[in-house]
């Protein structure tokens, strides 16, 4: 097993459809194989406050976009506590499926300010040491999840997708990749993985 001299927070941002989480699974398996120690989370979370969001998302129309943020503050605040700062503290691989980046942008596209979203979670989020955020055109996104058998009414309509993509779009940073999520899924795999190994090797203990 690969020892780490601190945790490592990995995020996969983007529109429903990009990609991230067959990405985030796939990643998962790799550096798993390459012997080190990683684990997997989402949000919205498993708690009280993700599994509420989910069944707010089924009915349209069922809450402000000033609630809906306020849940998935509450949400964050305790996937933090109790699964990344953990993990991290672990020296863990941390593969994340959404963070504030989604919060930014799909609250955002509903009109609260970007950059008000990013300053709340500033206050107590763990920074991340990597984001992918995957790039795609709204109508394919939601193409590739025509299938599924519960659309989330209030995240997967063509038009606000539009505007959700527009706001991961100019998100920028030091640590942002953005991912051309209609590249063949093998070789954004490798460039991914290549990118992480690439960021990890100064901390391999």
């Amino acid at each position: 097993m690969i020892r780490l001299k601190k945790g490592i927070l990995i995020v996969f941002e983007g529109i429903d459809g990009a990609g991230k989480t067959t990405q985030a699974s796939a990643l998962m398996e790799r550096l798993k194989k390459r012997g080190f120690k990683v684990v997997f989370f989402r949000e919205p979370s498993e708690g009280k406050w993700g599994r509420l969001i989910k069944q707010k998302a089924a009915q349209e129309n069922s809450i402000t976009p000033e609630e809906e943020l306020a849940l998935f503050q509450k949400d964050r605040k305790e996937n933090v506590r109790l699964n990344l700062k953990p993990a991290m503290k672990n020296r863990k691989i941390v593969l994340l499926d959404r963070y504030y980046f989604s919060t930014m942008a799909y609250q955002g596209a509903k009109g609260i300010d970007p950059e008000y979203i990013f300053s709340l979670n500033l206050k107590f989020a763990v920074e991340p040491d990597l984001v992918f955020i995957f790039d795609i055109d709204a109508r394919k996104g939601l193409n590739r999840i025509r299938n599924r058998k519960n659309l989330d009414l209030l995240f997967e309509r063509e038009d606000y997708l539009v505007q959700v993509g527009k706001i991961f779009s100019m998100i920028r940073g030091n640590n942002i990749r953005h991912v051309d999520a209609q590249l063949p899924q093998k070789e954004i795999t490798d460039l991914i993985e290549k990118a992480i190994l690439d960021y990890i090797e100064p901390y391999i203990a």
